[in-house]
């Protein structure tokens, strides 16, 4: 379970920083930009998903590893 929480972590964190390098820089990369449903909070998302990653990765320390 812990890996499982630290794979999801890492990908989170990776799209999340992904929709803030797309939204500053124009690289078209990344999940965050190709939902219509998030037109216009791309960068709202991509922050939600940076704070999702950390708290996974928090989740996964608190975890006992076995």
């Amino acid at each position: 379970m812990k890996q499982v929480l630290e794979i999801l972590g890492f990908l989170a964190l990776v799209q999340g920083v992904a929709g803030l390098v797309h939204e500053f820089t124009g690289w078209n990369w990344g999940l965050v930009r190709r939902p219509g449903v998030l037109d216009g909070y791309e960068v709202y998302a991509s922050i939600a998903l940076l704070v999702l990653g950390i708290a996974l990765f928090a989740a996964a320390g608190s975890r006992k590893s076995s």
